[in-house]
């Protein structure tokens, strides 16, 4: 699809409107550059404002919580001609639907890459050395002394890791369990070239299942699609060790979180860490009261660098989009 300019009007004129508060050195930057909407109070936008500001936008800045459907760009009007998410995850945008209206999307990725590896490096040590419960017991006054069988954890080195999906995130996963003596495996829609195999000491398994049933943690670095949702089930959960950990830090949809509440509480899995979950914010009440869950409120990519990084490749993306060029991220139904 060939992309014109935007806007007869300066780039400065621009109207751009941004759904949540970004960090200030781009909030700033944004509103030297363009006519620049910003979000006052960091509030979760209803559908009916979000269809207002489509339909006044020439660029909309969305993020994460904000649910666009084709309905909705029905609706948004011809004004509207690029969606620069602020976020590499677009799940939440009907891509398809935006580029038959002639609406471009475009992502961040890449940005927040060894962000997110350090999360999941830091949520399967949280599970399988028990640092919450030592940290609660602590906190509460409870410690009574040192004792050698208690808070006994499990060592990392020599633990078999399963990597589900892996691109760049799973890739940097790799490297960091291979420092921690951990032997690396990975399910992935396309084989990795040998080198990168080789660079990584990682195993390829054509058969999800099979490797399931072998490793002892497995991290999810997966997108949600819809070949991915509920990828792992309840039967593929059950193929899993009784001592394995669960870790996610993709998408919750790609879990049967019901499935893996149920596992959790009889003891069929040993634990999880989670900083993603089905059904958003909305949690779980049954899965919040295990003990052996560790919970994050999405915060595998919460750094200062790298929230600054994704802004400013949101306004890259926009000052190419409106010289009349294809903004340098941009995202097709094709690549999904």
């Amino acid at each position: 699809m060939p992309v014109g300019p935007v806007t007869d009007t300066p780039r400065s004129r621009l109207k751009v409107i941004v759904t949540r508060r970004l960090p200030e050195v781009i909030e700033a930057r944004m509103s030297e550059l363009f006519d620049t909407t910003l979000s006052p109070d960091d509030r979760k936008l209803s559908r009916d404002e979000l269809v207002e500001a489509m339909r006044a936008a020439d660029v909309l800045v969305p993020s994460v919580t904000d649910r666009i459907d084709a309905a909705m760009m029905d609706e948004a009007g011809p004004r509207l001609k690029l969606i620069a998410n602020y976020g590499a995850g677009v799940d939440h945008l009907d891509v398809t639907a935006a580029r038959q209206r002639g609406i471009h999307i475009s992502n961040t990725p890449g940005v927040v890459t060894e962000d997110t590896a350090d999360m999941v490096l830091a949520l399967i040590l949280a599970v399988t050395r028990r640092i919450p419960e030592g940290m609660a017991e602590m906190q509460g006054a409870r410690w009574k002394g040192w004792s050698p069988t208690s808070h006994l954890g499990g060592r990392l080195g020599g633990r078999q890791l399963g990597i589900l999906g892996m691109g760049r995130i799973g890739q940097a996963v790799a490297r960091r369990a291979n420092v921690f003596g951990m032997k690396v495996h990975y399910h992935n829609r396309h084989r990795l070239h040998s080198g990168i195999e080789a660079d990584l000491d990682a195993t390829w398994w054509d058969s999800l299942d099979q490797m399931l049933a072998r490793v002892d943690i497995i991290s999810i670095n997966a997108p949600h699609t819809p070949a991915t949702f509920h990828l792992l089930n309840a039967r593929r959960l059950k193929l899993m060790k009784p001592s394995a950990v669960v870790i996610n830090t993709s998408r919750g949809e790609v879990i049967d979180e019901n499935a893996l509440t149920r596992m959790l509480r009889t003891g069929e899995i040993a634990g999880a860490g989670l900083d993603v979950f089905e059904h958003g914010h909305e949690i779980n009440p049954r899965l919040r009261a295990l003990p052996n869950v560790v919970l994050l409120p999405h915060m595998g990519s919460a750094t200062v660098e790298g929230r600054i990084e994704m802004g400013e490749k949101v306004i890259y993306n926009i000052r190419i989009f409106a010289d009349g060029m294809p903004p340098p991220d941009l995202v097709l139904p094709s690549m999904l």
